[in-house]
């Protein structure tokens, strides 16, 4: 009966974070450095989630940033960042919780310190992302699901 009560403990394990791959684009270089104004940040993030063998799963969160000013590009910075997470014991809808928001949130911090280092390193100002509220995001993303299940018709895709 011990061994049954072992199984079923919930079991959240970090085994590894990891940069899974990075890219620094500055196409307007070395024009751009003499230009002046005020540049344009879109931030775009995106969260995958792979099983890996046994209870083991891949999380990676993709953080692009596009800079621009005026019709030029001054950068494009893309950072996948990922995380082996050992996972046991979890009913299904805590999962979606657990890979949608908790894993995300981990992983952020070192995403937007990878970010802020290849942008300084592109000779450019500064650039700290703020903080992203994956729990609403997450909550957000369900309630859109929810509606398109019920047959209602989601937010215009452009």
């Amino acid at each position: 009966m011990a061994e049954n009560e072992s199984n079923s403990e919930r079991q959240f394990v970090v085994h590894r974070i990891y940069a899974k791959d990075l890219s620094f684009e500055s196409p307007n270089t070395p024009e751009i450095f003499l230009e002046n104004g005020q540049p344009k940040h879109e931030l775009n993030i995106n969260t995958n989630v792979n099983k890996q063998a046994g209870d083991t799963f891949e999380v990676v969160l993709s953080v692009t940033v596009t800079t621009t000013w005026e019709d030029k590009t001054l950068y494009i910075v893309e950072v996948q960042m990922a995380g082996l997470f050992g996972v046991k014991g979890f009913p299904d809808p805590e999962l979606a919780h657990l890979f949608g928001a908790y894993c995300p949130n981990l992983l952020f911090p070192y995403a937007r310190e990878v970010v802020t280092d290849l942008v300084t390193k592109g000779s450019f100002p500064q650039l700290v992302l703020q903080p992203v509220n994956f729990d609403a995001v997450l909550a957000r993303q369900q309630q859109e699901a929810a509606k398109q299940a019920q047959g209602e018709p989601g937010p215009a895709k452009h």
